[in-house]
């Protein structure tokens, strides 16, 4: 047994996020029960996949136990498509990069001034078809800059110009709005408990907001951000600017904002919304090990991402945990004072980014092994 071994743990729980553009979190969880079992071949492991509400978050809860339910939406670009929810007893978790996220955009291709949360309404409806008492709204990974405007006139909200049209889809559309009519709304979100699950507490706009903060990594250029900036700040002053300034108004693009303001929703961190829904807590009580982890354990990781969460919940229960990623920027003691043990990364046993992402599988096998060997010999 190696220095600081944990002595012959009898049940090892696997709860860690995707590694995103390698491995799903299921197939995490996989990989790293593939490569514990090889050096422990009698070990009981358990998998709960998890994820903090963006994209991932149904596939997770599908793996936890919920039904599948799939349903034709609109794109983030007016195409239809075909998108997913989770339901189990009475509970949707609606995950809104499904319909409207960057990973529904064609390759190469980014709208951020057109690009529409149409779709998210849709799921939302849907889920309210289904006779729900409780939604968990996963907010991340949005291809959208239009402040949740599309999602709520899929929920029956108008946004109209000065000559009483349809302003144009997407935030940039938002600039021209003069009158924003809210009285058709679905009434049933009056009766359902909606929680906006999120990694991110921004407001809507300003220097930390949606479009300066996450514009350019859905296309924005620097005359886009300050486009986007301007349409929303103009949205919150017809609808309600003081709530623009919430914690989690600017999540997804100002979905958050739509949410929250219109809606009726409660915000809380993802990874703790997820954690509860998936029942973590129960699966934690049967672990003596956790591994947990995600593509890159960085600075962002300790800031609401699902790591920190499942560490954080761990070390509260004195157990023991250690993390797998593909790149690790967090030193040791940085990774200590957020409950992690030891992290074992893949670029470690192959250096080159590109091998690394793609032999991702075959090398966390290799990592498991190590953690098999370090903390279960």
């Amino acid at each position: 047994m190696t220095d600081g071994a944990v002595n012959q743990p009898a049940h090892v729980l696997v709860a860690a996020d995707k590694f995103k553009g390698s491995l799903t979190a299921v197939e995490v969880a996989e990989r790293v029960t593939a490569g514990l079992k090889r050096v422990a071949p009698d070990l009981v492991v358990e998998a709960l996949p998890v994820a903090d509400g963006g994209d991932g978050t149904v596939a997770a809860a599908v793996a936890a136990g919920f039904e599948r339910r799939e349903v034709q939406v609109t794109g983030p670009l007016g195409e239809r498509l075909t998108a997913a929810y989770a339901l189990r007893d009475g509970t949707a978790v609606v995950e809104m990069a499904e319909a409207s996220g960057l990973q529904r955009l064609p390759e190469g291709v980014f709208a951020p001034l057109t690009s529409t949360t149409y779709g998210s309404g849709e799921l939302l409806r849907a889920a309210l078809d289904a006779g729900v008492r409780t939604i968990v709204f996963g907010v991340g990974g949005s291809a959208t800059t239009d402040g949740g405007a599309g999602m709520l006139a899929a929920l029956g909200a108008r946004f109209l110009d000065a000559d009483g049209e349809p302003v144009g889809p997407g935030g940039g559309g938002l600039l021209d709005l003069a009158t924003a009519d809210l009285s058709a709304l679905d009434p049933r979100f009056k009766d359902v408990e909606l929680v906006l699950a999120s990694d991110v507490d921004n407001p809507l706009t300003g220097p930390e907001g949606a479009p300066a903060v996450y514009g350019p990594q859905k296309g924005a250029t620097p005359e886009d951000v300050a486009t986007l900036d301007t349409a929303l700040s103009h949205y919150a002053s017809v609808l309600g600017p003081d709530q623009a300034a919430w914690p989690g108004a600017g999540a997804a693009g100002g979905i958050g904002y739509g949410a929250l303001i219109a809606l009726g929703a409660s915000f809380r961190p993802g990874i703790e919304v997820m954690l509860d829904v998936l029942g973590f807590a129960p699966a934690l009580a049967r672990a003596t090990l956790v591994i947990t982890g995600e593509g890159s354990l960085d600075e962002q990781t300790l800031h609401g991402k699902a790591p920190a969460g499942v560490a954080a919940a761990a070390r509260a229960r004195n157990i023991e945990v250690v993390a797998v990623c593909g790149r690790l920027s967090l030193r040791p003691g940085a990774l200590g004072r957020a409950g992690i043990r030891r992290a074992y990364a893949l670029t470690a046993l192959e250096p080159d980014p590109a091998k690394c992402m793609a032999q991702a599988g075959p090398l966390l096998e290799r990592a498991a092994e190590g953690i098999a060997r370090d903390f279960l010999s």
